[in-house]
């Protein structure tokens, strides 16, 4: 039996979407595939979310993943809104979940890993 598709969707798929694919692979990457995408792009993920992830789980997001649009990816069994505070961004079809996660770009390290570990939680809940 093939495994569930996941996508994380944000914006500019930088950081918390980035963040969430890698997890997903790392903790769930047996039960699930897992990716990330947004309706546009940055040249590189979110530095300090790349530094913070090989810290707490020696995950080295530029290794494996890249700033993609949804169109680049699978389309996915279950899509999963990172949180609107930047605007969601259409995907063409509803979410099915949305995390409600504050973006924590420019903000501080605790608040990082604090956005981090809520996603280490809800993908634990999948």
């Amino acid at each position: 039996m093939a495994k569930k598709k996941i996508a994380f969707i944000c914006v500019h798929n930088s950081c918390r979407s980035q963040i969430a694919e890698a997890l997903g692979r790392h903790l769930r990457g047996n039960d699930f595939d897992f990716y990330s995408a947004g309706t546009e792009t940055k040249p590189q993920i979110n530095q300090d979310a790349v530094r913070l992830m090989k810290q707490l789980y020696g995950i080295d997001m530029e290794q494996t993943q890249y700033s993609k649009t949804i169109d680049k990816i699978p389309v996915p069994d279950i899509a999963v809104s990172m949180g609107c505070d930047v605007g969601c961004p259409y995907i063409g079809r509803a979410f099915d979940e949305n995390w409600g996660l504050q973006d924590p770009t420019g903000q501080s390290d605790e608040v990082f890993i604090e956005i981090i570990r809520e996603i280490e939680t809800h993908i634990h809940n999948l």
